[in-house]
């Protein structure tokens, strides 16, 4: 038997942080955007001969194996793929894996693995989830793997695909689905590796310490991220490219306080390159740090960004915008 599954990454756009739970708890009205991009992750499942479980990283070049699912749980290598494989008692398997995303990128590579590998070993125990019972269980392993608090915002876009906004309540969590023209908000996007991975959970992890001890200033960072959120959401709903771009800079300038190593020099100057050449707003992806940035501006520009960021040393990643989501075979 041979399973494929696929899921694919995302461009955060406004809200980020606020999704690890409890934050979003202290901010009435909390909401992230993003929009699913064609950089996937994937999986693929044979099954073997023999009891073995043996699972391979095509990205790390790294292999882990063992006689008997048990024996993963305390395995560091490849930790998450070791606890997903634990948590369906996998045997008899080879499981490979693949991902399009930069290393410690900031567009949610490990999330989207992490759906992909999901749904393969699910598929391959014969039990049925549905995509919510699904994503709780990768969002619990990815904690026990990386031993700090998730966000809920990037298993979305690895299940569903397309441009939507995650609305954060007190009695539930609610995807809503954008309807804005994906071709104009592709058209007006460039994505670059800065060449700089980030630890998304240090950072956030951080970040969200200081907001529970009462940082003021962290938490009124926060209410402004989410007033952000709520802006860029109105613009995208109403298709103003313009106001998008208001919207997309105001939230870097209010992400870049939370802490002093959201950005770095490296990403000023890039940024700074984007904005010279036509950009109207850029913003690093994920926690910050170093990963990807995206710049936002008029298609008739795109070239001259393009440029620019290459010129400061920054690797380009084509792609087009993901209605998909999750795919098998």
């Amino acid at each position: 038997m041979r399973i494929e599954t696929s899921a694919p990454t995302r461009i955060d756009l406004a809200g980020g942080t606020l999704d690890i739970w409890p934050l979003y708890l202290f901010h009435p009205g909390a909401q992230t955007i993003n929009v699913a991009i064609d950089l996937r992750a994937s999986a693929t499942i044979e099954t073997r001969s023999d009891d073995r479980i043996v699972m391979h990283s095509v990205d790390t070049g790294v292999t882990v194996e063992a006689d008997h699912w048990r024996e993963l749980r305390a395995r560091r290598d490849l930790r998450l793929l070791s606890l997903l494989a634990y948590f369906f008692h996998a045997r008899g398997i080879t499981l490979t894996t693949t991902c399009a995303s930069p290393a410690g990128a900031g567009i949610a590579g490990s999330s989207a693995l992490n759906i992909a590998v999901c749904a393969a070993l699910a598929q391959w125990s014969g039990t049925h989830y549905e995509a919510e019972a699904l994503l709780r269980v990768a969002l619990n392993v990815e904690a026990q793997a990386i031993g700090v608090p998730t966000g809920l915002q990037d298993y979305r876009p690895a299940l569903y695909g397309g441009l939507a906004a995650l609305e954060l309540g007190t009695n539930d969590i609610v995807r809503i689905p954008l309807s804005a023209d994906a071709a104009e908000l592709e058209r007006r996007l460039v994505l670059c590796y800065t060449g700089q991975p980030r630890d998304s959970g240090t950072n956030n992890w951080d970040i969200m310490k200081r907001h529970i001890d009462g940082d003021r200033h962290v938490f009124d960072c926060f209410e402004a991220i989410r007033d952000t959120a709520v802006t860029m959401r109105g613009a995208i709903d109403s298709n103003d490219w313009d106001a998008l771009g208001r919207a997309i800079g105001n939230e870097w300038e209010h992400r870049k306080r939370l802490a002093p190593g959201v950005s770095t020099p490296a990403i000023d100057t890039l940024i700074a390159s984007g904005i010279r050449a036509g950009a109207s707003a850029a913003k690093v992806c994920g926690a910050g740090g170093g990963g990807c940035l995206f710049c936002y501006g008029p298609p008739e520009r795109q070239d001259a960004i393009r440029e620019a960021l290459v010129a400061g040393g920054a690797r380009l990643l084509d792609f087009r915008l993901d209605q998909q989501g999750l795919t098998y075979g």
